[in-house]
């Protein structure tokens, strides 16, 4: 029978994303019946059947015959003068069973159905999209750059469904174009307006998580558990781990024979320097391992306020403290201690490296003074101011400034 438009293609409900094909003929099916409930008042004693191949659509009404003058719902019931005109040989008490055609429901009616079954449709992948997201909340998803903008960029997986990445969730040396492949951690899925949002991050600790079970057989087969992990996405990540396994050494096996392990990672990451570190118990062995590379010679910790003292050696602080800060910014976070740096005071000979005081001299100063083979704060104040004045390209005043901050260290 003819469907009038009702379907112009049925290959474009069934072929939905994510919707089974009993779903969507349940859909069409009640569709249908609502049609026949606006016109008849009742769908009880209809019978719809779409064919799940191509969605022909039948529907067959059936009403009992009764004797003339005596049908008192003519829904439900016919009588035997008007059932003789079609079928001579049906009787009273019979069931007259006919069919419906889609023409006469009206055209009003069949284009109102039509909308009506395309905005079910697009509700119910919408929910399929939310529950199926919802479940992989964490999981790493590979998909194709659409569409760059100022503050996010549109990805596509490999079923086109839309997945947003957020600038915040770039590492800062990304850099995508349309077309692009790339890979990210389904960080939050949410409905917004009855569209499911789905966004995913390359900076959350989640994603370097992944990439390790990935790269390292030990931590997918639960081997080696990650503790913990703190970033400073395109900078700096530490990564606290524990063997189960005494024959297993954790870090080793993280980062694999020559780092070939952790260079894949590193890559992914933007070159991001990942300190992988034992995990223990022992506060302070692991605050000690948390500010690697750096060497600690003495230790106080303050467990009440979760404060620990760091003692070094001159040239091992700016390790501690790391590029910008990182480092140790990131080892506090790791071990759950606010960390406060010093040198040790105690030897005679002490001096001090002058990108120490990079935040209050100048870092063109220091390159100055570098310039003529002064790189200590003593190989500076030994000098008069007058023969720095003539030997750098720094006028009197900013070397006293300079001569003041050094001896202020000393003092």
């Amino acid at each position: 029978m003819s469907n009038i438009n009702l379907i112009d293609s049925f290959q474009e409900f069934k072929d939905f994303k994510n919707i089974d094909r009993p779903t969507v003929i349940s859909v069409l099916e009640e569709v249908f019946r609502s049609m026949i409930r606006k016109k008849y008042g009742t769908d009880e004693n209809c019978d719809v059947i779409v064919n799940p191949d191509n969605g022909d659509l039948e529907i067959w009404r059936t009403r009992t015959v009764m004797e003339d003058g005596f049908s008192e719902d003519d829904d439900l019931e016919i009588e035997l003068a008007d059932v003789h005109k079609i079928d001579p040989d049906l009787e009273v008490g019979d069931d007259f069973i006919e069919q419906i055609t889609l023409e006469s429901f009206g055209r009003r009616a069949i284009l109102a159905a039509r909308q009506t079954l395309v905005s079910k449709i697009l509700e119910l992948e919408k929910d399929e999209i939310f529950k199926k997201y919802k479940d992989r909340v964490g999981e790493i998803i590979t998909g194709e750059v659409y569409q760059v903008w100022k503050k996010e960029t549109l990805v596509l997986d490999d079923e086109g469904n839309e997945l947003i990445m957020p600038k915040t969730d770039q590492i800062p040396a990304d850099y995508f174009k349309k077309g692009d492949s790339l890979r990210a951690v389904i960080s939050k899925v949410e409905m917004i307006n009855s569209n499911p949002k789905i966004i995913i991050s390359r900076t959350a600790p989640e994603f370097l998580q992944r990439l390790f079970e990935m790269e390292v057989p030990e931590i997918f087969d639960g081997l080696i558990t990650i503790k913990k992990i703190v970033r400073e996405p395109g900078e700096r990540a530490k990564v606290a781990v524990e063997s189960y396994d005494d024959r297993i050494d954790p870090v080793g096996a993280c980062v694999g024979m020559k780092g070939s392990r952790i260079h894949g990672i590193v890559r992914e990451l933007k070159n991001e320097n990942i300190d992988v570190i034992n995990y223990t118990n022992n506060n302070s062995l692991y605050i000690q391992r948390a500010l690697s590379p750096a060497k600690i010679t003495t230790i106080k910790l303050d467990d009440e306020d979760k404060r620990a003292a760091v003692y070094l050696k001159p040239d091992q602080v700016s390790l501690a403290i790391g590029r910008g800060g990182h480092n140790i910014k990131l080892a506090g976070k790791l071990t759950g201690y606010e960390i406060d740096v010093y040198r040790e005071s105690d030897v005679d000979d002490e001096d001090v490296d002058l990108e120490e005081f990079s935040d209050e001299i100048e870092g063109w100063i220091i390159d100055e003074f570098k310039r003529i083979g002064l790189d200590t704060a003593k190989s500076v104040i030994e000098l008069s101011v007058d023969e720095l004045v003539r030997r750098t390209d720094l006028e009197e005043s900013t070397v006293k400034e300079v001569m003041a901050i050094l001896r202020a260290e000393f003092e």
